[in-house]
């Protein structure tokens, strides 16, 4: 079996993590977690890093530290993974969903600009707070306009560079663009610690902010007084070792990534029936976090049983995020049920990803492509019968 992920951990990884086991400091309060801290502000060019134990939680601290009201909304891509809406819903404000760009796969500018108009301009809508942009898969947003719009109303930015360590726009590192962006650390991720997020912001007061509610929110005078009710998101001295490590070489990893992206396309330009990612837009080279395939419409086959028959040839596969206006879980919540977001919805339907992992090597993935391949080929030739 070709495993969808696997990491490349050989690197100081080991002996990071064995001098924090010989000097006892495995808690949240090691050297490593100041470290990383200062080593992901250095790379998104940031004043602060605030180190949490997930992306999910950085997601969630970030919504939080804005201090939004109750009710407040938060207009978002309906593709992402659901931890973008949760932490939308966990801070009791309400998100707005966009369609997906069919190019990109990330948010469709111009219907979020659409989206703004009508809700602000011609619905005096006052709740509309923030807009959370999430880069996908490769590519990031298209952040000039997202900038713009933001500026006319005023609203915040929170910015979601989970999958883009490494990556820029317009030269401009992704997780610089947000009042706030986070980052993630799955082991799936560029970097990875096994768990652990990132918050990054040049706002003083939101860091601030973000550290207290990470931490219980803990006081310095009177540490067990609560003034507010806070997290316990912190990261450990061992995450942040392995952190550190993989920092080291995000460099190794980024054109690692890129020439893996580019021997997939490379094997897969001429086969009929599939849509590759884009090498590149004007404002960015896909950095490939994973490598994303689409089922053509003419392929009488969906993304589930494409996958399937990958399995049984031995090929690792993961499904496309499903649209958040179709979790039964928000459905339930009466969230956009009643609206349609046709390219999010073809995406989730027809779109999977192949081994993408770091540790994937040439000679893997020539045995992936030339499997799709086939699978492909097997099922135009039944539709043609």
């Amino acid at each position: 079996m070709i495993p969808v992920n696997q990491p490349l951990l050989d690197g100081n990884e080991g002996t990071y993590l064995q001098e924090c086991i010989s000097s006892g400091w495995i808690s949240s309060e090691g050297s490593f977690v100041e470290r990383f801290e200062a080593g992901m502000a250095a790379l998104t060019g940031r004043k602060h890093a605030i180190a949490v134990c997930n992306g999910t939680a950085a997601l969630e601290c970030a919504v939080a530290a804005l201090g939004l009201e109750v009710g407040d909304q938060v207009a978002m891509p309906t593709f992402t993974i659901i931890s973008c809406a949760a932490a939308v819903l966990k801070n009791s404000c309400i998100p707005l969903f966009v369609d997906s760009d069919p190019a990109t796969w990330n948010i469709d500018i111009n219907k979020l600009g659409d989206l703004l108009k009508d809700e602000i301009e011609n619905k005096g809508n006052l709740k509309l707070k923030a807009i959370m942009v999430v880069h996908i898969y490769g590519l990031p947003v298209d952040m000039d306009p997202v900038l713009e719009l933001a500026e006319r109303y005023g609203l915040k930015i929170i910015e979601d560079a989970a999958e883009m360590h490494g990556q820029t726009y317009r030269g401009r590192p992704c997780g610089s663009f947000g009042d706030v962006s986070t980052f993630s650390f799955y082991p799936n991720k560029h970097i990875t610690c096994g768990e652990g997020g990132m918050l990054v912001t040049d706002d003083d007061i939101l860091a601030e902010r973000c550290r207290s509610l990470r931490n219980l929110c803990f006081q310095t005078q009177k540490r067990f007084v609560h003034e507010e009710l806070g997290y316990n998101f912190r990261m450990t001295n061992m995450q942040a070792a392995i952190g550190v490590a993989q920092l080291e070489r995000l460099d190794e990893f980024v054109m690692r990534k890129r020439r893996m992206g580019n021997l997939y396309t490379e094997l897969l330009a001429d086969c009929e029936g599939i849509e590759l990612p884009l090498a590149s837009t004007e404002y960015a080279e896909n950095i490939y976090w994973v490598y994303g395939i689409i089922l053509k419409d003419e392929l009488d086959i969906d993304a589930e049983a494409m996958m399937k028959r990958l399995g049984e040839f031995g090929i690792g596969t993961r499904p496309f995020f499903w649209p958040m206006h179709e979790q039964p879980v928000l459905m339930r919540m009466g969230l956009d049920s009643e609206k349609a977001y046709p390219v999010a919805e073809r995406l989730a339907r027809r779109g999977f990803y192949i081994p993408s992992g770091m540790a994937l090597e040439s000679e893997q993935i020539e045995n992936v492509a030339s499997i799709v391949r086939k699978a492909v080929e097997e099922r135009r030739m039944r539709d043609e019968r």
